[in-house]
């Protein structure tokens, strides 16, 4: 148990100091492209996981109702907050470090690899899953933390938290989790993973972080409706 999360926070601290190493040595032009198709593959990833809903109608409530309850909670200004505070006691990026920290929590976080494979890892105790969203974590890493620096690394700490927690969890969730919610959660997950991608990009600034409990909310109602 908690060997796939264990493996994945060690892939995400290697990528970083990689990253973080070669950021000095790279031109602000590669910078550029490699975060242009960091965001593009993001943008991939978030597609392929919207297809699999069932129901686009629960995805449509669990973001508008997840949304509300993200800005009234302000989920998204704590973690700025929480970088920030983590910036002041430890980095010297001011002005990168929480966005790296947020950018890139959110981004290992969400998603069904996350949710599915800290699940198998506490259920049966296969942790393929998370090895393999491991290896991606730890490409992405590279690339965060060679264009907005080491505050990538403080990503692992929510990492360990969530799955961890999850994998901890698994068996007493295992009654009430169902197909059926696995995929709306997913779909939710990939909306919030588009989000992610479109700021990447810089197209727009979407609060994703704000949006996160629309995926508890994908659970209810599929749990209610399907």
């Amino acid at each position: 148990m908690l060997i796939g999360t264990l493996a994945n926070v060690a892939a995400i601290a290697i990528g970083t100091l990689v990253g973080f190493a070669l950021k000095r040595r790279l031109p602000e032009r590669i910078n550029s492209i490699v975060m242009q198709g960091l965001g593009l593959v993001t943008a991939l990833i978030g597609l392929k996981m919207m297809i699999t809903t069932q129901n686009a109608l629960i995805v449509l409530v669990s973001m508008v109702v997840g949304g509300v309850l993200g800005e009234l909670l302000r989920i998204e200004e704590r973690l700025d907050r929480l970088g920030a505070r983590v910036e002041a006691r430890f980095g010297k990026e001011r002005g990168t470090f929480a966005k790296a920290f947020v950018t890139s929590s959110l981004l290992y976080c969400v998603g069904p690899m996350a949710i599915v494979g800290a699940l198998q890892d506490g259920l049966r105790g296969d942790y393929s899953i998370l090895l393999t969203k491991s290896v991606m974590d730890a490409i992405a890493s590279v690339a965060f933390a060679s264009t907005l620096g080491i505050g990538v690394l403080f990503s692992t700490l929510p990492v360990a938290a969530y799955q961890g927690g999850i994998t901890i969890g698994a068996s007493m969730l295992e009654p009430y989790l169902t197909s059926s919610m696995v995929n709306e959660m997913t779909a939710t997950g990939g909306l919030l993973i588009l989000g992610i991608a479109m700021n990447l990009l810089q197209i727009t600034k979407i609060r994703v972080g704000n949006l996160l409990p629309a995926i508890l909310i994908a659970a209810i109602v599929s749990a209610i409706v399907l």
